[in-house]
């Protein structure tokens, strides 16, 4: 007889490879085991309902989404881009560097590396390539390189997740993405402004100094909301939960009434557009907690603890190790499913080692982001491909300068711990 376990994955493989979603497949899956093992099937009712209900955190995430949705209803967005190409539009590849830098300041609001792609991306897609300023394969593979800091820099959708499987501070977590996120944005305008000359990138005509004051007053409400988000977390007026539901508020006011851009349509097309995102990740979120019961069952983050331990790894050989891994399931899974499924597996021997929880979290988050565009299934690369027209092949071709790019970031912040740790030690982390 075949065992329950090894049944297990295999009806997840099989439903997934006929086009079920994963969240369903991994529920199906769960409940044949337990049927399989001879045990309660109405488990997995109970672990999904305990893991639902009694998680405050995931709240976090359907009022992240909202809160993004609502700022590309609005005009936020737009007078973001205004306000980043006064800044760096001046420079070799202005406009390319407006991509990077408007995803950083994006990054601060939504959380989310595909809202930050499908609503600045389209804009930035058209900016770029009409005129025919730059080759279209690149100005996608740049809008999806840059939509990837999206989720490290504060607040993070990915850091909430992290934060439910590991009991890590999401305050912490968040400060700790900050650095990182910043490293990795500056080697993206590195590239650019190295490859400009050589690739002929325009320069936007100067914005004039007497403007930049117009333009600031006119993006404020926009720029603040990143300080109203992380001030309220930070001063310890709200926590994370509380702080998403704000900054869902704040986005819903700035557009309403202070830019007065966003009608009822607009309101109801971005409540269903994030009821549906959030209604896909519950399922993927449902499907994670039934399939962890079954992996705790079979005892298997033990045995990979024992199993690693064979090789009598350091905690940063340990940490390359999950760099190899991750980056490789990267490629061929969605980064939530990651999450949720394969890092819970690494965690007890991550704090076996001694690996802080918040370091090993960023690691991780950092891998999932690489792997929204590492070929052949990254997920940005299809955005991308979908909102350019371009063909996969080449997007995927213009993107390698910025992979390289990110993966060394990433192995310096597995080497480094002190650019993860240093922020959060400095605001009270004792780690």
């Amino acid at each position: 007889m075949i065992d329950p376990f090894v049944a297990c994955i295999l009806s997840i493989l099989l439903l997934s490879l006929l086009g079920l979603p994963i969240g369903h497949a991994m529920i199906a899956s769960s409940i044949l085991y337990l049927m399989l093992a001879g045990l309660d099937m109405g488990t997995a009712a109970e672990q999904l309902l305990n893991g639902m209900f009694s998680s405050y955190i995931l709240l976090a995430v359907p009022l992240f989404i909202l809160a993004a949705e609502l700022m590309n209803s609005g005009s936020l967005t737009l007078r973001l881009l205004t306000f980043c190409n006064a800044i760096v539009g001046r420079f070799p590849g202005g406009l390319a560097l407006v991509n990077v830098v408007q995803s950083i300041i994006f990054a601060g609001m939504s959380g989310s590396a595909i809202a930050d792609a499908a609503g600045t991306g389209k804009m930035m897609q058209r900016m770029m390539t009409e005129g025919g300023k730059y080759p279209p394969a690149f100005a996608a593979a740049l809008t999806a390189a840059s939509a990837v800091i999206g989720p490290i820099i504060p607040p993070s959708i990915p850091m909430v997740i992290y934060a439910l499987v590991s009991d890590a501070s999401i305050g912490y977590l968040f400060l700790a993405g900050v650095v990182p996120g910043l490293i990795m944005g500056l080697g993206q305008a590195t590239i650019i402004l190295t490859t400009a000359k050589r690739r002929n990138f325009p320069i936007e005509p100067p914005v004039p100094l007497r403007a930049l004051p117009r333009i600031t007053v006119t993006a404020f409400p926009a720029l603040m909301m990143p300080v109203v988000l992380l001030g309220g977390i930070y001063g310890g007026v709200t926590t994370p939960t509380e702080a998403a539901a704000v900054a869902a508020l704040y986005a819903l006011l700035a557009s309403a009434l202070l830019y007065r851009s966003v009608s009822w349509s607009s309101l109801y097309d971005a409540l269903q557009s994030s009821g549906r995102t959030t209604a896909s990740i519950g399922m993927l979120i449902a499907g994670a907690l039934v399939f962890n019961y079954v992996v705790t069952v079979e005892n298997i983050p033990t045995s990979l603890s024992r199993f690693l331990a064979e090789f009598d790894l350091t905690a940063t050989g340990f940490l390359l190790a999950v760099n190899v891994i991750l980056l490789s399931l990267g490629c061929l899974l969605e980064g939530t499913t990651i999450l949720l499924v394969i890092v819970p597996v690494f965690i007890p021997t991550a704090q076996a080692l001694g690996i802080d929880m918040v370091h090993f979290g960023v690691i991780c988050v950092v891998n999932i982001m690489i792997g929204l565009i590492t070929p052949p299934y990254g997920l940005l690369l299809f955005v991308m491909t979908s909102i350019s027209g371009q063909p996969l092949r080449a997007i995927a071709r213009e993107v390698m300068p910025f992979l390289i790019t990110m993966l060394a970031s990433l192995l310096l912040i597995t080497l480094v711990p002190g650019l993860v740790l240093w922020l959060p030690r400095l605001l009270g982390y004792t780690g």
